[in-house]
């Protein structure tokens, strides 16, 4: 199965048309405001506001054998300890081997944004590289899945 973390989520088009193709079941996961698809292999799953229920719902049922699409690192940390393989928007696969590192950065900036309020944000823009190199992990992490 490939769950989708889709709140501001800019492939979830590629994910279900890769998905697709591979006859995958998918879950886009969100707490509103997606437009529900027709495709059979889609489940639009609407979960209530409130911080990280999506988090949670992706989390509780995402196992060995699954594809996690997500930015949010520490809902990827708690995929990967299930077995999940998760990826990145900008096709970054997420690993045992580089979860810690990446984790450890993400604090890393939290902390330097509250010590410095002039600086937020300032993450670069989407691109088509970005999505090109995510069609190519998704398809890799689907290969993967289907041999664990």
């Amino acid at each position: 199965m490939i769950y989708v973390d889709a709140d501001a989520c800019p492939v979830k088009a590629e994910v279900e048309r890769v998905g697709t193709r591979h006859k995958v079941k998918i879950f886009i996961v969100s707490n509103g405001g997606i437009r529900p698809s027709q495709n059979p292999f889609v489940e639009t799953v609407v979960v209530p506001d409130g911080p990280d229920i999506a988090d949670m719902w992706i989390a509780d049922r995402a196992t060995k054998g699954d594809v996690v699409v997500t930015g949010d690192i520490p809902l990827a940390a708690k995929c990967i300890e299930a077995g999940a393989l998760v990826i990145k928007h900008n096709g970054e696969a997420l690993t045992e081997r580089n979860i810690g590192n990446v984790l450890a950065t993400r604090d890393l900036m939290a902390d330097m944004r509250a010590a410095d309020p002039f600086r937020q944000g300032g993450g670069r823009p989407f691109s088509k590289a970005d999505r090109s190199r995510f069609l190519d992990g998704l398809e890799k992490a689907l290969r993967q899945a289907k041999t664990l």
